[in-house]
């Protein structure tokens, strides 16, 4: 399965996750099938988005579209960095 992993700083959390909730149809549309959202324990503006997505092509092309680039500059989104991951092994202990 691909996953997608974006961590990434925001100017405000509630603002950036405003702007998030509203793009839901367009991630959606787009590939994304679930997703995760974490943020750093000691620092509230340093978000981890972790997404499954229908494939790893899927994904790049909506996380590297013009359309995307302007939705996080309205969200105050500074400098992400991606990572397009692929699951090799699964387990529970």
């Amino acid at each position: 399965m691909p996953y997608v992993l974006i961590i990434h700083e925001v100017e405000a959390y509630p603002a950036w996750k405003t702007v998030f909730d509203q793009a839901a149809d367009i991630r959606k549309n787009a590939g994304e099938l679930r997703y995760q959202l974490l943020r750093q324990a000691d620092d509230a503006n340093r978000v981890v988005h972790f997404s499954e997505w229908s494939s790893l092509d899927s994904a790049r092309r909506f996380f590297e579209s013009a359309e995307l680039v302007a939705i996080r500059r309205q969200a105050g989104v500074k400098a992400p960095e991606f990572l397009y991951l692929e699951e090799i092994e699964r387990g529970e202990l």
